[in-house]
């Protein structure tokens, strides 16, 4: 199985859609751990207009731990066969480790609007 997550820093990055990139695990089903990570550069500009879902889904992609995204990007991750589970945040193999232990479970949030402008998307949890 493979895990994506939007990463910056060695952290999640909260903004699905203009992360530096994304960080594929792939994981040891049987064992519940990481057999290893890889890398894949952000495309430029917003994440829900450009290929990388179906890049991911191609790289066997079947889960995206993030933090927000808007309605649109969890359309074309979905339509790809991507599973999302949003709220995540924190160091990303932390994150991943969690979500393996069964900690983590889909907050269910999403953006209620586009942002063109760059700006952050916030929620009060």
């Amino acid at each position: 199985m493979k895990i994506a997550v939007p990463t910056r820093n060695e952290m999640v990055d909260s903004h699905f859609g203009h992360c530096e990139s994304y960080t594929i695990f792939t994981i040891d089903n049987e064992n519940k751990n990481i057999l290893s990570k890889e890398s894949l550069p952000s495309p430029v500009g917003c994440g829900c207009k450009s290929n990388i879902a179906s890049v991911l889904h191609e790289m066997g992609v079947e889960i995206m731990l993030a933090g927000n995204m808007g309605d649109g990007a969890v359309y074309v991750l979905e339509s790809n066969g991507i599973e999302i589970v949003r709220g995540c945040s924190g160091k990303i193999e932390d994150v991943v480790i969690a979500f393996l232990n069964g900690i983590i479970e889909d907050s269910g949030e999403s953006c209620s609007h586009h942002h063109e402008d760059g700006e952050e998307c916030h929620h009060n949890h």
